[in-house]
């Protein structure tokens, strides 16, 4: 699709004002604040306008993210104190996730009554997610390894962070850790996994009851997705505010000198995950034959959720249904993407095996290639089991710091930009579970290609 000229020049206008901004910001250049100030906010008022204009959900959360990052840069005070209305939404979010789940894969597998489908899927799922998570894995490594972005770092005199310990976790933990004990306790606590594996079960089970007796319990199950869909459609009225405000809190409490601190580290991850983009999952999607544009066209409005909330479990209602409108059958995206959530971290093991060979480099330990990989694999495997965790990723790093030996300090340094990469690896997590279920879709010859996509315009 052409780039209209009225989008091109407000693109143009606001990249101005950015980088005006960051230049003055670095004393590159002096501007008066008053202008920049003025620059910036008839960015903003040009893009407002468009998004009237365009009357987008996906336009207005795109919106929404860029005057948050200007309310978080002139106002700090406020923006911090916005953090209320984006966990709103969150939890919002959190109330959709359990009871979609859970209606979709029972009435997915129950109402095909197809029991080896559920198992082929099982297979060939964890097959895929295998194998794209190990090449993230190997593109982190190899990375951190060519930027050397630890080399050089001296420890600071004080550290004052702390973070949330948690038990190491055994082989024994994360294999429990996939089961419910009890479901209520499962869906209030947001363990995503457990949830599908109690939500499989309950379909199994009722696929095998008489006819008459499974019915009833189907349709509930029915209309209790058709509600939950609902549900998401609602509450997405308030995403704008919800994602503009995530955005203005951290760039309120964060502000712009941590980019310049952590700049090679930050960079590294970012060119990774593109370079992962690129190099993994765009052929990949050319193999498998995904049509690009209208993928690309569906993903966008969960992504940006995901970039700016720094949440998987913010974006999974919509990107469940956008997969479902593309083409992809519902029983297959409830079964992939929640799976997904434990399994295919793509962003999140490229992250993890980047920070921790950045941790050794700044400790200043020459660490072979093979002692490299024990690390990482290691890694990989631990973060299956801490779903829910606060700062999990970080916590991740913690234990695994301790149980090779390396220090800690280097771990709180990447405190200071944490949420900066937490957005990036959230936003590819999501990308590649919703190619994960166009890759399964089309493994089991169920991909729609003539479905028709339908961008919510109207808010």
């Amino acid at each position: 699709m052409k780039i209209k000229r009225v989008p091109l020049i407000l693109l143009i206008t606001v990249f101005i004002a950015a980088l005006a901004t960051i230049f003055n910001h670095y004393h590159i250049v002096t501007i008066p604040e008053n202008t920049l100030i003025i620059l910036r906010w008839i960015a903003l008022t040009s893009l407002f306008a468009y998004g009237v204009q365009r009357k987008s959900l996906t336009t207005w959360i795109l919106i929404s993210m860029v005057i948050g990052a200007e309310i978080g840069h002139d106002f700090s005070e406020i923006a911090i104190n916005l953090q209320v209305l984006s966990k709103v939404f969150l939890k919002m979010i959190k109330t959709i996730v359990a009871p979609l789940l859970f209606a979709t894969l029972v009435f997915g597998i129950a109402g095909h009554s197809d029991l080896k489908q559920v198992g082929r899927m099982g297979w060939k799922s964890l097959l895929y997610f295998e194998v794209v998570t190990t090449l993230a894995l190997f593109i982190g490594v190899l990375a951190i390894n060519i930027s050397k972005a630890g080399v050089g770092i001296k420890p600071p005199a004080v550290i004052t962070e702390t973070l949330e310990k948690v038990e190491p976790q055994t082989a024994t933990d994360i294999i429990l850790h996939v089961f419910p004990e009890n479901i209520a306790k499962s869906m209030a606590e947001g363990q995503v996994l457990q949830v599908v594996v109690f939500s499989i079960i309950f379909g199994i089970a009722l696929a095998m009851v008489r006819e008459d007796k499974r019915r009833p319990m189907l349709k509930a199950a029915e209309s209790l997705s058709e509600v939950m869909f609902k549900f998401t459609n609602i509450v997405m009225y308030f995403a704008p505010i919800g994602v503009g405000a995530a955005i203005a809190f951290t760039v309120g409490h964060m502000g712009l000198g941590i980019l310049l601190n952590l700049f090679q580290l930050l960079a590294t991850l970012y060119v990774a995950l593109i370079a992962f983009l690129l190099l993994i999952l765009l052929p990949i999607a050319l193999i498998v034959g995904v049509p690009i544009k209208k993928f690309l066209n569906a993903i966008a409005e969960p992504v940006s959720i995901a970039f700016a909330t720094t949440s998987s479990e913010a974006a999974l209602p919509r990107a469940m249904e956008a997969m479902e409108r593309i083409g992809v059958p519902r029983k297959i995206v409830a079964f992939v993407i929640p799976t997904g959530y434990s399994f295919n971290l793509d962003g999140t093991t490229l992250y993890l095996a980047l920070a921790a060979i950045f941790v050794s480099q700044a400790a200043g330990m020459d660490l072979s290639i093979g002692h490299q990989l024990v690390i990482v694999f290691t890694l990989m495997l631990t973060s299956k089991g801490v779903a829910g965790v606060p700062r999990a990723s970080l916590v991740i790093l913690l234990g695994t710091a301790s149980s090779f030996n390396l220090p800690v300090w280097p771990i709180f340094i990447i405190l200071g930009i944490d949420e900066l990469m937490d957005m990036a690896r959230t936003s590819v997590n999501v990308i590649g579970n919703c190619l994960a279920t166009v890759v399964i879709a089309k493994w089991e010859n169920e991909f729609d290609k003539n479905a028709n996509h339908i961008e919510i315009e109207e808010l």
